[in-house]
């Protein structure tokens, strides 16, 4: 994806096997979902979000906030759990952010998000997973 060796590495073949047709547009080939298409962007229980393409966890359910976008929004993700590109596509320059365990694409961060960060990750939610917490 971008030359750098991941925790977890596959085939083209395995990634096509391990996802659908449309989380392998979005992970491995830097797409986007629709704006409001995925239920995750509705989850209010607590419990983590994790990657669709590894299961690392990446964001915790009390950093999730309704931002009006379409697209699951955090404030952070869990220590260690993404990493940043710039991203020069679409004319624009944006911050992508992805797994830092597989590479796998997951949206963008934007500096418009609520306190404390200031920071709003908006990632696709067909590239999540979602763990409820035991209650």
């Amino acid at each position: 994806m971008d030359g750098h060796t991941y925790k977890v590495t596959r085939t083209d073949q395995e990634w096509q096997e391990r996802l659908t047709p449309e989380q392998y547009y979005i992970m491995r080939q830097h797409g986007t979902e629709r704006p409001g298409s995925c239920a995750l962007l509705h989850e209010k229980r607590q419990g983590v979000f994790s990657c669709a393409g590894c299961d690392t966890p990446l964001f915790g359910a009390t950093l999730k906030f309704e931002s009006g976008t379409g697209w699951p929004s955090f404030n952070d993700p869990l220590p260690g759990a993404v990493a940043s590109t710039v991203d020069r596509s679409h004319g624009m320059v944006r911050t992508e952010v992805h797994c830092a365990t597989c590479g796998s694409h997951l949206g963008h961060v934007f500096p418009d998000g609520p306190p404390p960060t200031g920071l709003r990750y908006c990632i696709n939610g067909i590239a999540l997973t979602f763990e409820p917490s035991a209650e």
